[in-house]
């Protein structure tokens, strides 16, 4: 039996650091028009700037306005994402994805997506010389069952997922390198908001392999994708997403 086509997949390698808020807005946004049919399916992997982003669990903290000023203290922008429980970091040591999926039952397979993700994640991991492992670390930060770790030890990627009608957004960061400016910033914001962690359960790709550059892990994620999709890059996004995302930014920017 012959396969049939495989499905294709926008990649789109811009990232949006300016204002910090804009690259999340871009996020939704592409989930929002995919679920109204008005863009295609769309996978992003960048090079993001230094923010903090934080989760609905965050939100809801008692020392949250505590832990925002701790982030703008460490230069970083505090953001509040689109998915996943507790505060996560980027910087210029990571890579960031974002995919937004069409999906007409998007509830039904959240734990299909999920793994999937961690799947392609852990396989890139793997081909450039890690003992990549899928499962929550104890003690990691913005814990998770998805994960990616390096030996069970140390976390490498964390993922989270958020719902509309018609499609779902699967994003998360990779750490390359940085794990120490990584700790730096949530050692203070978990301290804020009363989050037991252990820092030193925090890995990075380079960590694992000496030598391993930003390039050579987005070529290895990229490549794992390219195994399951047809991915077609496309420069840049539409003016119809950048409006709507302009208009969704106050929406992740931290009231305090």
């Amino acid at each position: 039996m012959t396969e049939g086509p495989r499905r294709r997949v926008r990649l789109v390698r811009a990232g949006f650091p300016e204002p910090p808020e804009r690259d999340t807005a871009v996020s939704r946004a592409l989930m929002e028009l995919a679920g109204a049919g008005e863009e295609p399916e769309t996978l992003r992997v960048h090079w993001p700037g230094r923010v903090l982003a934080l989760g609905r669990l965050d939100r809801v903290s008692p020392g949250y306005a505590e832990a925002v000023a701790a982030a703008r203290r460490a230069g970083f922008a505090p953001v509040e994402r689109l998915a996943g429980g507790r505060a996560a970091v980027f910087h210029e040591g990571t890579i960031a994805f974002a995919w937004a999926v069409p999906d007409p039952d998007p509830k039904a397979r959240i734990q299909a997506r999920f793994e999937e993700v961690a799947g392609i994640v852990a396989a890139a991991f793997r081909a450039v010389g890690v003992d990549a492992r899928v499962g929550e670390v104890p003690g990691e930060y913005c814990p998770g069952r998805h994960s990616v770790n390096a030996g069970g030890e140390r976390k490498l990627m964390g993922v989270g997922q958020r719902l509309v009608t018609g499609a779902a957004h699967v994003g998360g960061v990779v750490v390359v390198d940085g794990a120490d400016l990584l700790n730096g910033v949530l050692q203070p914001v978990y301290a804020a908001m009363g989050f037991d962690w252990d820092p030193s359960a925090t890995g990075s790709l380079a960590a694992e392999v000496p030598g391993l550059s930003w390039e050579d892990a987005e070529r290895a994620v990229l490549d794992a994708f390219a195994e399951r999709y047809d991915l077609v890059e496309e420069p840049a996004l539409s003016a119809g997403v950048l409006a709507l995302a302009e208009r969704l930014e106050p929406e992740h920017r931290p009231s305090t």
